[in-house]
């Protein structure tokens, strides 16, 4: 778990990249700031606007020169005081300059700011709410144009603006749920008068719509982890090469070239993919085929999806160990034997696409329905197929104008709330003798929802989300 943060100090931290740019910028936050900015600055700087002058070190003499901006509470980002320093990008330089601002400041207690700081103060001080300051983090982290303008949305409020239109459709049910319970007099057709069922399925249908839009910003922020696997010689470090539109694995016709996996981030459509080869799947008693074969196991556990490859004539395929087959019916059969022993091993709680690899040479079209794809790698029939493939397979519908970033926890919540409205729908099927009932899964579906925003949050998790941070932010 995260140290604790002592969130009334002033905290100060270089806001840029390592390493040498043309442009640094140090930032300083706290409540008080003034004998800082004297310090560093030698005057008073006027709100807002950048001044030209000479970072001053401890004996008067000038560090660098930069621009300094000064940001008065409550109109900063993090809602306290902040001052700007940018000076040149060299990293002694900002490092220097870190070293005598935090001396400058050792009198009002100014420290090292931890990872997230900046925006985590930004969050308690109201200026961010909890979705929000998470997608700072994701601007930042974005793989994809697709993945950054999502998490721009997901900043500029759009998620956060749904989950709260939610919220305000519960707490009006749940006032006319709270009253009739304190007046039990008026408790008699309650549901019926006040149209309570009415508005809970008006509440669970935007809840679901809001979940499925969220399931896709959650697909551009995680991407998509994709494990080839098949029998040797099959076309696997091929179909890497075509997807990736470059040569990152090589290719040749002996069996068990790969030995061990090889790991591309490409992109479909702006959704993310982590597309990893893995070394050919039989028996064999080389030692370092065979630890290779291991490590292609496991990181089949860990996929998202699996393509697993065969080719779409049996007499392409090579013997299991490896030595060329005169007879192609032989050929044929022993292909389909190794390629049903590797589909029986497969972990079955994943998602698996067949990929008939090599229809050029059976010569066949590349085609594709729901579960298998038939192309060819060598010369690009059917990647187009495949990749429409995997984003089904994803889930993913296609970005639209609202589109925002998500997270796991965010899921999670809305899944929590959609099981509690499930549950308030099952008591209001029942009677009125039951609103105790149903006011309480309106609570919880409630204080679930909160927890995307902030505004139910325990100290634990906010700990961890903001530790993920990088320095300066």
């Amino acid at each position: 778990m995260p140290a604790p943060i002592h969130d009334s100090d002033p905290i100060a931290a270089i806001a840029t990249a390592p390493g040498r740019g043309g442009i640094g910028v140090l930032r300083v936050s706290g409540r008080d700031l003034s004998s800082v900015i004297d310090a560093l600055c030698g005057r008073a700087l006027t709100p807002r606007v950048a001044t030209l002058l000479p970072f001053r070190a401890a004996d008067g003499g000038a560090l660098d020169t930069g621009l300094a901006l000064h940001f008065p509470a409550p109109h900063s980002y993090t809602g306290e005081d902040v001052l700007e320093l940018q000076g040149h990008g060299g990293p002694v330089v900002m490092q220097l300059l870190l070293e005598r601002v935090l001396d400058a400041g050792r009198g009002i207690g100014l420290r090292p700011a931890e990872p997230g700081e900046f925006t985590r103060r930004a969050f308690l001080n109201d200026k961010l709410d909890l979705a929000q300051a998470e997608a700072v983090a994701d601007l930042i982290d974005a793989s994809t144009a697709q993945a950054a303008r999502s998490a721009s949305r997901s900043l500029s409020g759009t998620f956060s603006r749904a989950v709260h239109a939610l919220v305000d459709q519960l707490i009006e049910l749940r006032m006319l749920v709270e009253a009739t319970l304190d007046f039990p007099e008026e408790e008699i057709d309650f549901l019926e008068r006040s149209d309570a069922r009415g508005r809970l399925a008006r509440v669970r249908a935007a809840l679901d719509a809001l979940l499925a839009e969220a399931r896709q910003g959650a697909l551009l922020r995680e991407g998509l982890h994709v494990v080839l696997a098949g029998a040797p010689n099959v076309g696997k470090s091929s179909l890497l090469n075509a997807l990736a539109g470059a040569e990152v694995a090589i290719v040749t016709p002996v069996a068990g070239t790969t030995r061990d996996r090889i790991v591309q981030a490409l992109q479909i459509d702006g959704v993310p993919l982590v597309v990893v080869d893995t070394a050919g799947l039989r028996e064999t008693g080389d030692e370092v085929e065979r630890i290779g074969i291991e490590r292609t196991w496991e990181e089949l556990g860990r996929a998202d999806v699996i393509l697993h490859l065969g080719v779409a004539d049996g007499s392409q395929a090579p013997s299991a160990d490896g030595a060329p087959l005169g007879d192609i019916a032989a050929r044929r059969a022993l292909a389909a034997d190794l390629d049903a022993d590797i589909a029986a091993r497969l972990p079955r709680d994943k998602p698996i696409l067949r990929v008939w690899n090599k229809v050029d040479l059976a010569g066949l079209p590349a085609r594709a329905t729901d579960d298998a794809v038939w192309l060819s790698a060598r010369d690009g029939q059917g990647i187009d197929l495949l990749r429409a493939a995997l984003l089904r397979l994803a889930g993913w519908h296609g970005a639209g104008e609202g589109t925002f970033i998500a997270r796991e926890r965010h899921l999670q919540a809305l899944r929590e709330a959609r099981d509690c409205l499930a549950a308030a729908h099952a008591h209001a099927q029942r009677s009125d003798e039951v609103l105790d009932l149903f006011a309480e899964e309106l609570r919880l579906a409630q204080e679930h929802l909160g927890t995307i925003t902030g505004v139910f949050g325990a100290d634990d998790l906010l700990g961890v989300i903001f530790s993920r941070f990088c320095i300066g932010k």
